[in-house]
């Protein structure tokens, strides 16, 4: 094995075995500094020198597929790195600066699977969730900032779902982040023609029960999910809000009017994920979420200011709520 492959399978395996989520490398002048993303956190893990960098760079795009001549545009590529018994799915992003490229690492693992019970740190929640798949049409909608644990949430939310039910489910993403059993799963890929409007039309021709839209990215997307939600389906989807309540507001923003979001969402989950205490280094997270359903999202949707019930639980109570019962710390409340 060449020195270069020897020093990615090193950095990969140390990001893996740091729980990481993400690579970063940030070049500047006379070195490359790499960052691990672990538990939402940036930690510095090491610096390399540039021409290091450079001959690391040009392997990763071989790899992953981009072509390594071009230095001057973005581009995507993905690799499927294995270690001992676990795989893992590897998407590569680069973008241009000065001289060089940047470049970051998406590190998904396709070896393991959550359930919904480990993912949410309060059991009334998980239960209000599980109330919500007794839906056969509408929009169930998870918000939250990248790196929040949407897609995880999805997927345990989608093979809890087939469980009880057989059901005809295809989703829909960009990328595909974890493949699943007994799920039609389409690759979103604008350059062979398969955009998000595409890809609806096309899955609802095919008779599904359930469709799950990877993300809400922009209008177009989100007037069809809606669309599809109306018609009958139950949509599964997610879109990047700050809250529970401002979910609505971003809803408008992209062109969705307020008796279509009445009719048709269902209900909100604004997910954060927050370290919990424990003796490893490296303490686990768990999701806290906003809930917002029933006469408390149309109440919302009619107007934004309204004094929401005392069973809605903001975020700010939530993380109060895990410290006092001892789950976390007080930086938590900071």
């Amino acid at each position: 094995m060449s020195t270069t492959a020897n020093l990615s399978r090193q950095l990969l395996i140390a990001a893996i075995q740091s729980t990481a989520s993400d690579i970063h490398f940030s070049p500047y002048k006379e070195k490359v500094d790499i960052h691990f993303r672990i538990h939402g956190k940036r930690v510095h893990h090491s610096s390399i020198s540039t021409i290091l960098y450079t001959k690391l760079l040009s392997y990763f795009k071989f790899t992953s597929g981009m072509d390594i001549g071009e230095i001057k545009k973005p581009q995507n590529g993905t690799y499927e790195f294995r270690n001992d018994d676990h795989i893992y799915s590897l998407r590569f992003s680069t973008l241009p600066i000065v001289s060089t490229e940047s470049l970051a690492i998406r590190i998904l693992p396709q070896s393991t699977s959550m359930s919904l019970d480990k993912l949410f740190l309060f059991p009334f929640q998980l239960s209000t969730i599980r109330s919500w798949l007794k839906h056969r049409n509408g929009m169930i909608l998870f918000t939250g900032p990248t790196g929040s644990g949407k897609t995880t949430t999805l997927y345990a939310l989608l093979q809890t779902f087939l469980k009880k039910h057989s059901y005809q489910a295809i989703t829909l993403e960009d990328p595909i982040e974890k493949n699943l059993d007994d799920i039609i799963q389409v690759q979103v890929n604008e350059r062979a023609g398969i955009t998000y409007d595409t890809g609806l039309k096309a899955a609802l021709r095919h008779d599904p029960d359930l469709i799950m839209v990877g993300e809400i990215r922009d209008r177009q997307t989100a007037h069809f999910a809606f669309h599809a939600a109306q018609t009958g389906h139950l949509v599964l989807s997610s879109l990047h809000a700050n809250n529970a309540v401002g979910t609505i507001s971003r809803l408008r923003e992209m062109g969705i009017n307020s008796l279509d979001i009445e009719q048709t969402l269902i209900c909100v989950a604004a997910q954060q994920l927050i370290p919990l205490k424990g003796e490893q280094h490296l303490p686990d997270r768990a999701a806290i979420l906003e809930l917002l359903d029933g006469n408390a999202l149309r109440s919302v949707i009619k107007d934004p200011f309204t004094p929401l019930p005392s069973s809605f639980h903001t975020f700010e109570q939530l993380r109060r709520k895990a410290y006092a019962y001892g789950f976390t710390d007080q930086t938590t409340l900071e």
